[in-house]
């Protein structure tokens, strides 16, 4: 039987990124997303191309009911639900004088208040199963903090703690909660940085490079297998050695 896989934030960059990773793992995918239908579902069709069934559902995880839904549609297609992969996030960065209460609240809602929601309502499940991955993706920013991201640093940094105090719970019932820390990724958001941020970006980084969205599957995947059975409460950075 084919395992069953929830990626959050599907649609492009590291979450799609992770989708086809799991898929090509041998999972069954859910593939969640809030706007971009054509993405997704572009998505949905290279994954079933790959042997395995895709789904796309469409929910705002900052909202407790939508992300709710998301768990239970995903087990009326497939009856189970083995991993959940947080990866859906959102940046609005500007120095704290600066920052609005808008742009404060949103990150919260979406980056760690998603998070909670959708760990809320997949943990029971997982507890019936008496096995699950659950995979919080965070930043190495929640771990050192940065300049104009206050609100971005604030929420992976409580994503870290709720990744922590989740293990400690659920470890007993055989589910295991870690969390990825990327670096610089290159994805749509880095895409925007100009030639010389990136050499200046690359030069606090031991591997003199940014990373690649595969670079985070590639530890997701390893996460969300069998292989990863001891490994709970932990923070996996993937940041070619900048945070050392």
């Amino acid at each position: 039987m084919n395992k069953v896989a929830i990626v959050t934030g599907a649609a492009k960059g590291i979450g799609r990124a992770i989708a086809l990773r799991l898929a090509e793992d041998g999972m069954n995918i859910a593939i969640n997303y809030r706007s971009n239908d054509v993405e997704a579902n572009n998505l949905v069709d290279e994954i079933n191309k790959l042997g395995v069934r895709a789904i796309a559902i469409k929910a705002d995880i900052s909202d407790f009911a939508q992300a709710e839904g998301l768990i239970k549609d995903t087990l009326k297609v497939f009856g189970r639900i083995d991993v959940i992969v947080n990866n859906a996030g959102v940046t609005k960065d500007s120095l704290l004088l600066r920052m609005t209460e808008e742009s404060f609240d949103s990150v919260i809602e979406i980056n760690l208040k998603g998070t909670f929601n959708c760990i809320k309502h997949v943990t029971p499940v997982m507890l019936k199963q008496k096995k699950g991955k659950i995979i919080n993706i965070s930043s190495v920013v929640g771990i050192t903090g940065n300049a104009g991201q206050v609100n971005y640093s604030a929420s992976k940094a409580g994503v870290i703690a709720m990744t922590k105090s989740l293990a400690k719970e659920v470890g007993s019932r055989g589910i295991c909660v870690n969390a990825v820390a990327p670096g610089f990724i290159k994805t749509d958001m880095t895409a925007k940085l100009s030639l010389k941020a990136v050499e200046e970006l690359s030069k606090a980084i031991a591997l003199k490079r940014l990373g690649l969205p595969e670079d985070v599957a590639k530890a997701v995947s390893f996460l969300a297998s069998d292989d990863s059975d001891y490994i709970t409460g932990q923070v996996l950075c993937v940041d070619g050695g900048m945070v050392m």
